[in-house]
């Protein structure tokens, strides 16, 4: 019994650990602070801006380690992150209001290693340092809206088909409406019934009046949590951004809680005043009487008219001061293509309210131009205590003719693509949240506890694996220094994969690395064991080591699948914290049956494969 690999086998260990090792690589390089500055809108970073921006920091005492043209953006790497955030205060007072910024990290990593997608892992918040933000959505209170939504339409259903009632109340599970007689009553429940088919309908008769009430049935109140709680992440998420925040996160946690993450912010108060903050939309009629380029030439605004500027090209426009709706009136919108012409256009839909004005305003103004604009609070710098300074920017977004009247239902057409319909439809359904938020948890953690945290998870991880070298070493000899081989391997393999991924690492994660370490031993020691004992039975050395490695494996894979199963269900039913472990867990749990297996078998092989062996330094 020879134990030789086939030279495809050789060839197949030899190819897998050669593109573990290239992909690891980027992981080596130094990680810089950096600052990336990018155009919105079509703007370019030119070479003026960057001279504008390197004046800036000069001229504050802020240090600059490299500068990188990233073809439309600027990448601004620090020696520190002190000088990071000394420097965000400059630059955020240098830039026009087209350009943003965002804090990042930036390696080392070489342009051709970049080029073949060779990039290092991402590091969780408790390892950059930033603002962890749980948010509570107030479901009551959407709900609540949605309520008083419907009572408007009740109202206006019940007066387009001229069915008089008394009055029209509502609670926080329906609408009751009081009738003189039944007669009319029935009428009603009939014509309700057929117009909110989505909501329970139900009569009574009580104190000498008839009564209908309608009702939200479980599956519409579901759908409305849903709605508000996505509502709310798109618009918390559209918010986030202007901070500059480079990889923020915000996802959905549990039925009505929001996570936001982000990091390298270390400023609560300007993460709260950018969450609470407002954002709107009207709806105006463009003047059509006046040029708008002479009233910004000249300075000269017509009496019940207002300058603004189009988003997309900058140029003026007239609008009439008269809104005619505001993005409060709003309940949906949902992008699409226009059945006539096939372009793209936005679908609104308004509440009873806005509804009738929309329909008296278009009917008296078909063929005029109509549009919308978007009315929001930024940030557009910070004074000299490092206080944000906010400005309401006032955009039109877009500009549409009236084909014909339209009320409660109408589309948005004349926007040049697919994608800005969609991002319009975002614009009109996340101007503002759809239900009253409150932060239940707030953790900032400093870039230094960040820096902390690595040096001591590395620790970690390093103390690990020379303890069980040594020990491996010490109690298997030759065979020790096969595992440790695969030990090592282990590790490269498993940072290629989360560098592929572009996995957040985390200190859970970190934590899971450490458990992987101590027990991508235990196949070998299985191993070594079952060889050992065929050895005390008479066995040659050559028959041990073929034996040792087939006995073995069943057990190994039943140990090694039952904690994968483990894994599976850690990421399944976790948490942020507890999923990063079970990833960890799970890559290295699949790395190490590779290494510890095939990996320490081609090194026996290697060694004592092919040859007469006497004795095994086991």
């Amino acid at each position: 019994m020879l134990n030789q690999y086939p030279l495809w086998k050789n060839i197949l260990v030899v190819f897998v650990l050669a593109i573990g090792l290239f992909y690891a690589l980027p992981n080596l390089y130094s990680q810089d602070p950096a600052i990336v500055v990018s155009g919105n809108r079509g703007a370019v970073v030119d070479q003026a801006l960057q001279e504008k921006i390197g004046a800036a920091l000069k001229g504050d005492g802020i240090p600059v380690k490299t500068v990188e043209d990233k073809g439309g953006q600027l990448l601004i790497h620090f020696p520190s992150t002190t000088d990071q955030q000394k420097a965000q205060h400059v630059i955020a007072n240098s830039l026009p209001e087209n350009v943003s910024y965002a804090l990042t990290t930036a390696a080392n990593v070489p342009d051709w290693l970049l080029a073949m997608g060779g990039k290092p892992v991402n590091l969780g918040l408790d390892l950059r340092g930033g603002i962890h933000v749980l948010i509570d959505v107030d479901m009551d209170a959407a709900i609540k809206d949605k309520v008083e939504a419907y009572t408007g339409d009740v109202r206006t259903a019940l007066r387009s088909r001229k069915l008089r009632y008394l009055t029209v109340k509502a609670d926080a599970q329906g609408i009751d409406v009081k009738f003189k007689d039944a007669a009319t009553r029935d009428k009603a429940e009939e014509a309700l019934g057929n117009e909110f088919r989505n909501l329970g309908v139900e009569t009574r008769d009580a104190d000498g009046a008839s009564f209908v009430r309608l009702t939200l049935p479980p599956a519409e109140i579901r759908a409305i949590k849903k709605f508000a709680l996505q509502q709310n992440i798109t618009t918390i998420r559209n918010r986030v951004n202007a901070l500059g925040v480079a990889e923020p996160l915000v996802q959905q946690q549990g039925d009505r809680r929001i996570v936001v993450e982000l990091p390298g912010v270390q400023d609560p108060t300007q993460v709260k005043n950018i969450l609470g903050a407002t954002a709107t939309l009207e709806y105006r009629l463009v003047d059509t009487e006046h040029d708008a380029w002479d009233a910004k030439n000249n300075g000269k605004i017509p009496p019940g008219s207002r300058l603004y500027k189009v988003r997309e090209d900058g140029r003026p426009i007239l609008l009439k001061k008269r809104v005619i709706v505001t993005g409060n009136q709003i309940t949906d919108a949902s992008s699409g293509f226009d059945q006539r012409s096939g372009s793209p256009m936005v679908s609104v839909t308004l509440d009873s309210k806005g509804a009738r004005r929309m329909r008296n305003v278009t009917t008296d103004n078909v063929g005029k131009p109509m549009a919308v604009v978007f009315k929001e609070s930024r940030v557009v710098g910070r004074d000299a205590d490092g206080k944000p300074i906010k400005r309401l920017v006032e955009e039109v977004i877009s500009v549409a003719n009236i084909l014909e009247p339209f009320g409660r239902r109408f589309q948005t057409t004349g926007l040049d693509s697919p994608q800005e319909a969609h991002e319009l439809a975002l614009l009109l359904r996340a101007g503002a949240l759809a239900a009253p938020i409150d932060i239940v948890e707030e953790r900032t953690i400093g870039p230094s506890l960040g820096q902390e945290n690595i040096d001591q998870g590395l620790n970690s991880v390093l103390i690990g694996l020379l303890a069980v070298m040594v020990f491996m070493v010490i109690y298997y000899k030759v065979f020790g220094l096969f595992a440790n081989a695969a030990l090592i391997s282990n590790l490269v393999l498993m940072m290629a994969i989360l560098s592929l991924l572009q996995a957040t690492l985390t200190l859970p994660g970190i934590a899971g690395i450490v458990l992987t370490v101590g027990m991508a031993v235990d196949a070998n020691v299985l191993i070594y064991e079952r060889i050992r004992e065929e050895l005390r039975v008479g066995s040659t050395p050559q028959a041990a080591i073929h034996a040792g490695y087939a006995k073995a494996f069943s057990t190994i894979m039943d140990a090694n699948v039952t904690t994968l199963i483990a894994a599976i269900v850690l990421f399944s039913i976790g948490s942020g914290p507890v999923k990063g472990f079970a990833v960890t867990l799970a890559i290295g749990i699949v790395t190490s049956m590779f290494t510890s297996i095939v990996g320490t078998r081609a090194l026996a092989n290697l060694v004592y494969g092919g040859k007469r062996v006497e004795k095994l330094a086991i």
